[in-house]
């Protein structure tokens, strides 16, 4: 355990800049139609985001609809097992939907009805963000389009059903890999095609610029409420020596790290999904094996051939099935500040098991990704330190692939 100053003393971190760079990552390459749409984005984000009015809007909402806060669970017989650390659960599965996702729709919602959008169109892999905004937009009556890898409909073949009875419209993707991806890429060109009256609310914290920032900051309150609640149950000012969380796009991860990115202290460990293995075709495996390029409307690492065309995604887990990465996770990996790694299919299905048989709690894929990196690092800890793992989503969704394979 690690005693430190408050979050108010040492924040420094200040990305993006006015560009919307995160370091040499980040910016907008899109299609010259959108540059408007995005300007305006912009604007309405920053002016909603200094005014008080929609932040109570906002926590009203994540508090009387989302059910937040979410607990922070001691997990004991985990602790117990490996004999080390003390190991708690950031429980977002406990959020209305079952996902972290819910938070980041609710906030882009509401700046969809400040700046009169009546139609919202999405993409979604797992299907939790489908889920999430098809959600906010029965709870205000919005129209709703979600794009979805034909691949992912049967995978995740429950929540098209809940996104359905909701009132969404789910358009399956046969293009490419027939994944996110893909789902991404036409919700792209639909949002070129009727950009004057439509919201695309991105899901992760991906895309071109302000998307990754709106992402962190209706995210971060999975740390901040992870750093109040641990100091609440281990003591003034003290902090988790290591932080752990999945990463696809990654939205859940940073919402967690953000708020303990200027703790020096805390190593923060974002696990990949490793597919086949990384040293495979078949993986999602982005900053373990990736390289710098251009995706869906911001400059990161991606997975590509040699000719530079972006290589086909493979997880296990759909929501993890991506082969880009949000821009602020490439700034962090080149400076160092978070190390990534990368779980392989197999393992993240013993992670399902593990946290299932002794906690009760059965995980979504992506988030089993992280609980079986507890294999590695646990044996690296000592019992007076604390690991704090981000469970962003639950296993409902999962259990026809779980039941597949275990």
């Amino acid at each position: 355990m690690i005693e430190t100053t408050t979050q108010e003393e040492t924040q420094t971190y200040s990305f993006p800049d006015k560009k919307g760079y995160f370091g040499k990552f980040g910016g907008k390459f899109v299609p010259e139609i959108l540059i408007p749409a995005l300007e305006e984005l912009e604007s309405a984000f920053q002016t909603a985001i200094k005014d008080d009015t929609f932040w109570a809007d906002y926590h009203r909402l994540l508090n009387e609809y989302v059910g937040r806060e979410t607990p922070l669970t001691f997990c004991d017989r985990l602790t117990e097992h490996f004999g080390k650390a003390k190991i708690y659960f950031k429980r977002e599965d406990l959020c209305h939907t079952g996902a972290h996702k819910i938070n980041n729709a609710i906030g882009q919602v509401l700046l969809a009805r400040r700046m009169g959008k009546k139609r919202i169109i999405a993409e979604t892999g797992a299907g939790q963000h489908g889920v999430a905004t098809a959600t906010v937009c029965a709870k205000f009556g919005m129209e709703c389009i979600i794009y979805m890898g034909a691949e992912d409909t049967e995978r995740q073949k429950l929540n098209v059903d809940r996104m359905g009875l909701m009132g969404a419209k789910v358009i399956p993707v046969h293009s490419g890999s027939k994944t996110l991806k893909d789902a991404t890429n036409e919700a792209i060109r639909d949002w070129v095609t009727n950009v004057e009256d439509t919201f695309y609310i991105i899901g992760s914290a991906v895309g071109p610029h302000p998307y990754p920032v709106m992402a962190r900051e209706f995210h971060r309150i999975i740390g901040d409420e992870t750093k109040r609640q641990l100091q609440e149950a281990e003591g003034e000012n003290i902090l988790p020596d290591y932080v752990l969380a999945c990463v696809g796009g990654g939205s859940n991860a940073i919402g967690i790290f953000y708020p303990f990115v200027d703790d020096a202290s805390v190593k923060l460990i974002g696990i990949e999904a490793g597919g086949l293995g990384f040293e495979t075709e078949e993986t999602a495996a982005t900053l373990t094996k990736g390289t710098p390029g251009v995706l869906h409307g911001s400059l990161s690492y991606l997975l590509q051939t040699d000719s530079g065309q972006v290589q086909l995604a493979h997880s296990v887990s759909a929501g993890l099935d991506y082969p880009g990465i949000g821009p602020e996770h490439a700034h962090l990996f080149d400076t160092g500040r978070v190390k990534y790694v990368a779980v392989n299919d197999k393992e993240a299905l013993e992670g399902v098991k593990l946290s299932s048989s002794l906690e009760g709690i059965i995980p979504a894929l992506e988030t089993a990704h992280a609980i079986s990196y507890l294999n590695i690092l646990m044996p690296q800890t000592t019992e007076n330190e604390i690991v704090v793992l981000n469970c962003s989503g639950r296993g409902d969704k999962d259990m026809g692939t779980i039941s597949k394979y275990i």
